[in-house]
This record gives structure tokens, C-alpha cells and sequence, in this order.
């Protein structure tokens, strides 16, 4: 994994996305299942709407009423951001997984 040499190890590395309230859902569980974010905290101009603390294994059941409440959020909303606070940079986590499903497999000549 390299790393990026202005982000010291353990330190979080954030991200702001706009969104349009009925995208909001689903941009959620679509950072839900990257599996390096933290942290997602939902803002309308500047104030936090929701937070949302994510740890590894936090899904399914257990996100079932956040992602009920987020929902609803996102209904109400005409536009939003979204906050995420990730444990390393998005393209480290890509790279990752490529190195991981490249690993075994063996070289063509």
C-alpha cells in the first residue's frame, strides 16, 4: 500500500460531496459497502444534519434504521453534502484490491 507522504499513518483523510436529496441514499450505501469510510456526516448549508459513525462489520441489520432515517433526509432535502472521513485515500483502497486479486494469479509468457 503506498502512502500518500502528506497524510501520516493513522490520520483521516476527508472528502465533501454534493448530492441532490433523492441521490442521498443511495451515495450512502454506495460508501457504505467501500469499506474505508469512518465517518459519514450529512450537512445542509453548513450544519450537520445527521452523523454517522461507521466501524468494520457495522452493516445490514444494525444500518437498517440510519439508512431508514437517511432516506427520509434525502426525501426532505432539495440539496446536500456529505461529508466522509475515510481511513485512507479512495484510490489506495483500489490499488489494494487490484495488488490482492493480481497476487495469484500467474505471470503469461
Amino acid at each position: 500500500m503506498s502512502q500518500d507522504p502528506n497524510l501520516q499513518p493513522g490520520q483521516r483523510y476527508q472528502e465533501e460531496l454534493q448530492v441532490m436529496g433523492e441521490q442521498l441514499l443511495s451515495k450512502v450505501k454506495e460508501l457504505i459497502h467501500e469499506g474505508n469510510v469512518r465517518r459519514i456526516i450529512i450537512k445542509q448549508e453548513g450544519h450537520t444534519i445527521m452523523e454517522i459513525p461507521l466501524t468494520v462489520g457495522v452493516v445490514g441489520v444494525i444500518m437498517a434504521p440510519a439508512l431508514a432515517a437517511i432516506g427520509a433526509i434525502g426525501a426532505l432535502l432539495a440539496q446536500c453534502s456529505i461529508e466522509v472521513v475515510r481511513s485512507e485515500r479512495p484510490g489506495e483502497v483500489a490499488q489494494d484490491k487490484v495488488d490482492e486479486l493480481t497476487r495469484d494469479v500467474p505471470p503469461t509468457t
